[in-house]
């Protein structure tokens, strides 16, 4: 940091002194004003000031001091990672008021854009935006004169799209797809299953990533627990899909049986004669109405099971309908709130 203050009592014609414009003195013999940063966290090496200032001929001081800084910013994680922050460092003088020290930028705001961009150029996490410099006065005890440069920087999302965002959305195009498989439900419910277990994960992985003093629950836990909470109830409806199957297949194994136990007992019948011509011909009237019985038995059986087959693939082809579209209009809701603010 460069601060530059007038001396008028430190000024010199160069050509009586060999031509020197400039003189390096000791910070100690020269007065130095007291500036300092309001949001500067106190770190044991927060600063290093340079043990001289630098006198210049026309009656300027000049002292550049090396700052390592931490300052404390309050961010707005809620779009979170395409979020954009704006920081403040404000300097101030502790002791002196307005009246004898006033706080000025020495150069205009397109050099200080242009010269802070090409110092920030490493490839972190931020990028820079832009800096606005406003000049305020804070009055408590005395008015102190301030200089306040907000620092604009937007966050790079692609680190965070690829391990976070893509993968939880593959997640849920592969639950969606479960819909299409021909296999038995319960690998069905195994496969979603794991699914969830995979959400979790990210959702530990976005726990240690997010601070938690956040006022807003961040859009991209929305996105998370929202999925999440899809496919959760994904695997509900294949279970009660897999339930109205199952309970199908009992009524067609009831009917089997009972058709087997007729024909069973239609045999035995016939190895046995009847010992009169009466007899046989009662035996055959009751055998007759016993098989009529059974078939109309089979056929509303039939008929049931059918019922409960049909009842599980209109829930299973409405519920895969309204989850795509459920999908369709969070995706869109979500995105024009995320990228588009």
């Amino acid at each position: 940091m460069l601060t530059v203050w007038p001396n008028s009592n430190m000024t010199w014609k160069p050509e009586n002194y060999c031509g020197i414009t400039t003189f390096a003195a000791p910070r100690n013999m020269v007065w130095t004003p007291d500036i300092g940063i309001k949001e500067s966290i106190k770190t044991e090496f927060g600063t290093r000031e340079s043990p001289y200032v630098l006198l210049l001929s026309e009656g300027s001081t000049l002292s550049s001091d090396v700052l390592s800084l931490t300052t404390a910013c309050k961010m707005d994680l809620f779009r979170f990672p395409f979020d954009t922050q704006i920081c403040s460092i404000t300097l101030q003088s502790t002791v002196y008021s307005t009246e004898e020290v006033q706080l000025d930028v020495a150069t205009d705001k397109a050099s200080i854009n242009l010269e802070s961009k090409e110092i920030f150029q490493a490839q972190g996490e931020w990028e820079l935006i832009d800096i606005n410099v406003t000049k305020a006065n804070m009055s408590k005890w005395i008015e102190v004169n301030q200089l306040i440069y907000q620092i604009t920087i937007k966050r790079r999302p692609l680190l965070y799209v690829i391990n976070i965002i893509i993968p939880v959305f593959f997640f849920l195009v592969l639950d969606v797809a479960s819909f299409f498989i021909d296999t038995n439900a319960s690998d069905i419910v195994t496969f979603k299953m794991t699914l969830l277990l995979s959400i979790s994960v990210m959702l530990l992985i976005l726990n240690d990533t997010l601070p938690s003093t956040a006022d807003k629950i961040p859009l991209i836990g929305i996105y998370c627990s929202v999925i999440f909470c899809l496919i959760a109830i994904s695997m509900v409806e294949s279970i009660l899909v897999n339930f109205l199957k199952v309970k199908g297949a009992e009524k067609r194994s009831v009917e089997t049986t009972s058709t087997v136990n007729g024909q069973d007992d239609s045999v035995i019948d016939q190895q046995n004669p009847p010992d009169s011509v009466k007899d046989q011909n009662e035996e055959s009237y009751t055998l007759n109405r016993l098989k009529q019985i059974l078939t109309e038995c089979r056929v509303a059986t039939r008929r049931k099971q059918l019922s409960w087959i049909r009842l599980a693939r209109i829930i299973n082809l409405t519920f895969l309908v309204l989850y795509i579209i459920t999908i369709i209009v969070f995706m869109s809701v979500l995105w024009k709130l995320w990228y588009y603010p």
